[in-house]
């Protein structure tokens, strides 16, 4: 098994970001480059996941640090997928903002997100506790 190398990141060359984001089929990204690739320098904190020089998965986060903390992208490659990289990302975030004290994300609702998702400790906001809104455009 490959040697999974973890690395919070500044910033990442789009050559290595693109490719990611279009294997998860995130074309809403993927058409403006320039722009995604602002966001993730603004970032509160990126951490990639590298196999041999090869950025197999990423997760991004943004807000204050403190009080709010927003998950705003968790991707792995579909190859690299059910090796534990999800998770390690996901913990290593946790771990390094483990004082904040509402920590959010928004994703689609599928068996496989919500597994994933609430062994990590996260509850839907379905379950009659919490209520959430969004715009998108």
């Amino acid at each position: 098994m490959e040697k999974i190398n973890y690395q919070t990141a500044d910033s990442m060359e789009k050559s290595k970001v693109l490719p990611l984001y279009e294997d998860a089929g995130w074309t809403a990204y993927t058409e403006n480059s320039q722009q995604l690739m602002a966001a993730i320098s603004k970032s509160l904190r990126v951490v990639g996941a590298w196999d041999a020089g090869k950025l197999v998965g990423l997760i991004r986060v943004v807000g204050d640090g403190e009080i709010i903390l927003f998950i705003q992208d968790i991707l792995v490659l579909q190859d690299y997928k059910r090796r534990g990289i999800g998770t390690n990302l996901m913990k290593l975030v946790m771990n390094e903002f483990k004082g904040v004290r509402q920590k959010v994300l928004l994703t689609e609702d599928t068996e496989e997100t919500r597994g994933f998702y609430e062994a990590l400790g996260f509850r839907s906001c379905d379950d009659g506790r919490m209520v959430a809104f969004a715009i998108q455009r």
